[in-house]
């Protein structure tokens, strides 16, 4: 039915809100932003994908993981693709569903936004909470209505090929058959911290290793370093957009913006229930009381059975054509203001209905994307503020005598790092493009201050070396007991692994694994029944168990694997017990198919969509993804 909470979801960064309704979709799922408008950044059958809405999409995805900032360059190309590749699979899905007919309901509709929690005040659904959770994630209501719409028609699309995912009893009795298997093995370990403790180092085997691997022991060449950082997100935070300044960046950017022609009205609903022509005659009964002077407000208060508006008088709230039935879209979209019509019958009964208000096409208020703007104006003031900042520390290098003489004259201050090596070091971390700057022999050995070198999109810097530390070995004395550790680990490794291929060699010539493994000094196990889901053993072995060859009669399969210790441990697999199903409990294995039914629908689904993305039209705008990445 038509309600006023209905028509007042009407919203656009539907990605955050969508997260709050569980709705099970496997891409990006970030709503729609067809109203930015601008340039394209692919086209799909036709229909564009706008730089705007890619631009958005890629920004979300970034601010979720700000990781991804830290990437080089052409890395995050590739993630400009992928994001631009989901949404081109995002639109072909929505194209598909409205092109097949999949309908969602505004009934259906209603009752998922009104019982999302977060728009709940004490257990019932609150207009103001969920107002203000859209103004406070930059939404307006009616985008955040018709991406939720898409999503829920997208939805029924993959229910309707995971429905249709067959698997056999057949299949899954196999499959519970391979899970379920058990393996019976014998297990023969060499533990090398062991063998380590009883390997004789002398002084003689600690001076050659020290001699020989010159080039290990060594202290790493290092300096301390002064720097002047100019920062992206510092710059940002000193830059302040005024209204006038919003007001003309609004007027400048009004065609991004514009809509359809919108419409408010009120309405008296009657509903049929079972008696169609009763209600109908209640109806024009409420055109005559109208008409000869009573108030609309006052009859929908008593009469209307849309309980959400009869309260406001009947007040729909502003529409646009699309948003209501052809029925009612057609009586109130071709009235004059002030003008009562009805009875208008739809599905759910008959209407009567007043026309408040026209709203003529063009672009949205300014206070519906002030949010958006502003945030477009500080990343364009802050950009420009960035990088007036680095011009003023790039001239200031041509005069200033010192790094001091830079800090004072562009305001920024001279920040240090001590022990600053080739693998980087706080609090400038491992960026290359510093370790390159400072270890310049400009820099390192002539006392330069570097060219302003950029660290990554958002941060620039130039380094001065104040202290030089050359490589130098470190005195055999600090580093013997390392020495010894290490020649205590090679023999123990060289030891082991012999007495490994001697055990195996002993097991094919028909020794007795328990009497050959104790002789060869490993840890015996008791011949064990192994599941796949074991966790006793070391899962280094389980893993080698469960790939071995099956074995053949009185022929074990066997073989030596390094165990997670650092040690090695001989198998015998001397069975394959195949998987019993029925000694699974009913309530898993019922638990189990639908999990194997619901894999292979998602699977299913990821198909159907990359057939429709073979066989779309689709073209790129390469200088979309090449445009400049304010990350």
């Amino acid at each position: 039915m038509l309600t006023k909470i209905r028509e007042k979801f009407t919203g656009w960064i539907a990605f955050a809100i969508l997260a709050l309704i569980g709705i099970p979709f496997l891409f990006l799922g970030y709503g729609s932003y067809d109203f930015l408008g601008g340039a394209f950044a692919a086209k799909v059958d036709g229909s564009e994908i706008s730089i705007g809405q890619f631009e958005q999409a890629y920004r979300n995805q970034m601010e979720a993981n700000p990781a991804l900032a830290d990437l080089p360059e052409e890395f995050r190309l590739q993630i400009r693709q992928g994001v631009l590749e989901q949404l081109v699979r995002e639109r072909l899905v929505d194209m598909h569903v409205i092109d097949q007919g999949y309908q969602i309901s505004d009934d259906m509709l209603d009752r998922t936004i009104m019982s999302i929690p977060e728009f709940q005040l004490d257990g019932a659904y609150d207009e103001e909470t969920a107002n203000a959770l859209l103004l406070q994630t930059g939404m307006t209501p009616a985008q955040f209505k018709s991406a939720q719409r898409n999503a829920m028609r997208t939805n029924q699309l993959q229910r309707a090929i995971a429905g249709s995912s067959i698997i056999t009893p057949a299949d899954y009795r196999r499959f519970l058959n391979l899970i379920a298997e058990q393996r019976l093995v014998s297990l023969a370990s060499f533990d090398i911290e062991s063998v380590a403790a009883g390997v004789d180092v002398t002084e003689e085997m600690i001076t050659t290793f020290y001699d020989i691997n010159d080039t290990m022991f060594l202290t790493e060449e290092s300096a301390d370093v002064e720097f002047i950082e100019v920062r992206r997100d510092v710059v940002a935070e000193s830059v302040e957009i005024s209204e006038d300044a919003l007001y003309e960046y609004y007027l400048d950017n009004q065609d991004r913006y514009l809509q359809d022609e919108q419409r408010r009205a009120r309405h008296i609903l009657i509903l049929s229930q079972d008696d169609a022509d009763a209600a109908e005659a209640q109806a024009n009964d409420l055109v005559a009381r109208l008409e000869s002077g009573e108030s609309f407000e006052t009859l929908a208060a008593e009469n209307s059975d849309d309980t959400l508006t009869a309260a406001n008088g009947g007040d729909l709230g502003v529409m646009t054509r699309t948003q209501l039935s052809d029925e009612l879209g057609g009586a109130i979209f071709s009235m004059a203001v002030g003008d009562i019509e009805g009875p208008v019958r739809t599905d759910f009964g008959f209407h009567v209905v007043k026309l408040d208000e026209i709203l003529d096409q063009g672009p949205l208020p300014l206070e519906q994307v002030r949010g958006e703007l502003l945030s477009e104006l500080r990343v364009s003031e802050a950009e420009v503020a960035f990088r007036d900042l680095e011009g003023q520390v790039s001239d200031a290098l041509f005069d200033a005598p010192d790094i001091q003489s830079i800090s004072v004259a562009t305001g920024l201050e001279v920040q240090t790092a001590t022990g600053f090596t080739r693998s980087g070091g706080e609090p400038i971390g491992s960026n290359q493009a510093a370790i390159d700057a400072v270890f310049d022999a400009s820099v390192l050995l002539d006392g330069q201050i570097s060219e302003i070198v950029e660290l990554d999109a958002n941060r620039s810097a130039i380094f001065k070396v104040s202290q030089r530390y050359e490589a130098s070995r470190l005195p055999l004395e600090e580093v013997r007991d390392q020495i010894d550790a290490a020649i205590r680990a090679q023999e123990a490794q060289t030891i082991i692994f012999n007495r490994a291929e001697r055990l195996l060699v002993a097991l094919n010539n028909g020794e007795d694994f328990g009497a050959a493994a104790e002789a060869a000094g490993a840890a015996v196990s008791e011949p064990m029944l192994l599941g796949r889901q074991d966790t006793q053993v070391d899962q280094n072995v389980m893993a080698q168990v469960f790939t071995a060859k099956k074995p053949l009669q009185g022929a074990p399969t066997r073989g030596s694997v390094a165990n997670s210790t650092g040690g090695i441990t001989v198998f015998s697999l001397e069975a394959v017990l195949p998987g019993r199903p029925e000694s699974i409990p009913l309530a898993d294995r019922d638990a189990g198919k639908l999990e194997l039914a619901a894999q292979a629908g998602t699977s299913e689904f990821i198909a159907f969509v990359e057939a429709l993305y073979n066989r779309a039209d689709i073209v790129i705008s390469e200088d979309a993804l090449a445009a400049q990445d304010l990350f």
